[in-house]
């Protein structure tokens, strides 16, 4: 029997030599061929599509593979000669007006995890109704494959660094002036990632020196999974320790997430991180629209658009749920818990080079020091303390867990009582002081999220432990 592929909530990924083997990517690869030759067909269009490649062990190889079969389809393939953001994949599919792309990374997974995402022609992530379609196009035919060298040769697949003309335009989207008049220190930490030097040689015209750590390609990581969150950072804040800054910027793998230290070396979540970036497009950038968040993202988000008047939209986790606002409704700014952030006027995509841009540009226009802007807003908005635990869990057990918390959530959410329950998308339960608690499976993983949200760090952390109690119940 093949081996089953199932795209979760970015993309289809699974550990290398496993399943995430050759061919296997093969026939991910003459999936979308076949869709996308009938989107072709239906437009009357030569189909066109690029693919890009993160840094992991034979990510390039795997690309090869898939532009291999994408040539023997008859579509024209822009191959990235170099590990690319997933943002850039995507620009370029808006830039130049192709049918879609394919994105071989795993994200933030661990090392011996690889990935397949599947970029739409609106220059985003693919909605359910594609992967949907392209699951059930699977083994409907051998795959087609034109070797590299007479795919090349026949101008068929193009080798091309894709990565100029979304670093120009991200560069045009701020005011680099601005931010460089600041003269703010800036330390990056690309995790070893795509990221690698962009935002750097982005500041660097403008006179401005970013210092970045862990640019490198490295397969491992450095140990660590490359996900922007507090314990994968402690060489950024040992850094920091010893090192004068105003703000760092963290991108993971694939650079499409962002996260940040204060210059202690103290973890700023991405929840401030979206909530900041919010008011910054209100304030400063004087943007409206309606903003949409995904369901395990801070409450911050709800009061600053309870205060300014913006509606707000949630959604299931998964920056596809996202996107397909984005596409369908006039959206200031859309985001979720890990760091994946979209912007009014850009692709309708996440883009941690482009946030971590938007960041420093916030800043500049505030003029305070980080931790002051996060104090003022703790006292505007109310604080916001988050705490995020992942779990081993049996994935048979994932289901029953889940219909056990639909009909017995925590009545009592250490100090306030369950107002409300939110389960399209695992189990979240709300107090009535908008402290919150949710567990969800992981999408790519065998692994059980815990998330809680409260006012104090203390009670936070008490409510992950409130929920790691309740797992016992699966």
């Amino acid at each position: 029997m093949p081996t089953p592929i199932r795209f979760g909530t970015d993309g289809w990924r699974a550990v290398m030599s496993g399943e995430f083997t050759f061919e296997n990517v093969r026939r991910a690869a003459q999936a979308v061929a076949i869709y996308w030759r009938g989107e072709a067909a239906r437009k009357g269009v030569a189909p066109r599509a690029v693919v890009g490649y993160d840094t992991r062990l034979h990510s390039d190889k795997f690309a090869v593979a898939v532009a291999e079969v994408l040539a023997g389809n008859d579509i024209a393939t822009i191959l990235t000669s170099q590990p690319s953001p997933t943002p850039a994949v995507s620009y370029a599919i808006k830039d130049r007006g192709l049918i879609g792309g394919v994105m071989i990374t795993a994200s933030h997974n661990p090392p011996e995890f690889n990935g397949f995402k599947i970029k739409a022609d609106f220059a985003g992530s693919a909605d359910t109704a594609m992967t949907d379609a392209v699951e059930k196009l699977l083994d409907r035919e051998t795959p087609r494959i034109t070797p590299f060298e007479t795919a090349r040769g026949q101008g068929r697949i193009v080798v091309e660094d894709i990565r100029g003309p979304h670093r120009v335009a991200a560069g045009r989207f701020v005011d680099l002036e601005r931010i460089a008049k600041t003269k703010l220190r800036v330390v990056v930490d690309s995790m070893h990632g795509c990221g690698q030097r962009g935002i750097e040689e982005i500041l660097s015209p403008y006179g401005m020196t970013a210092t970045t750590l862990r640019a490198e390609a490295d397969p491992t990581f450095g140990g660590v999974n490359p996900e922007p969150i507090a314990p994968n950072l402690h060489s950024l804040a040992g850094y920091l320790s010893a090192h004068r800054a105003d703000i760092a910027l963290v991108t993971d793998g694939d650079a499409d997430r962002i996260g940040a230290m204060d210059p202690q070396g103290e973890f700023i979540t991405t929840h401030y991180c979206f909530a900041m970036l919010l008011l910054h497009m209100i304030r400063h950038r004087k943007q409206t629209g309606c903003v949409v968040k995904a369901l395990n993202t801070t409450v911050m988000v709800d009061r600053i658009c309870a205060k300014y008047g913006l509606e707000m939209h949630e959604t299931p986790v998964g920056f596809k749920w996202v996107t397909k606002l984005m596409r369908e409704r006039d959206v200031l700014i859309g985001g979720e818990e890990s760091g994946g952030l979209g912007f009014k006027g850009w692709i309708p995509e996440r883009d941690g080079i482009l946030a971590g841009l938007l960041l420093l540009e916030f800043l500049a226009c505030e003029g305070k020091p980080v931790r002051q802007i996060m104090a003022e807003m703790d006292a505007e908005f109310g604080a916001s303390r988050y705490a995020r635990e992942d779990i081993r869990y049996p994935l048979e057990k994932r289901e029953p867990l889940m219909q056990w918390l639909r009909k017995n959530p925590a009545q009592d959410l250490l100090g306030s009582p369950l107002a409300e329950v939110k389960d399209f998308d695992g189990v979240k339960m709300v107090a009535r002081d908008g402290a919150w608690l949710m567990l969800r499976g992981s999408g790519t993983e065998p692994v059980l999220r815990i998330y809680a949200e409260a006012g104090e760090q203390s009670r936070a952390d008490g409510l992950v432990e409130l929920g790691r109690r309740l797992t016992a119940n699966g």
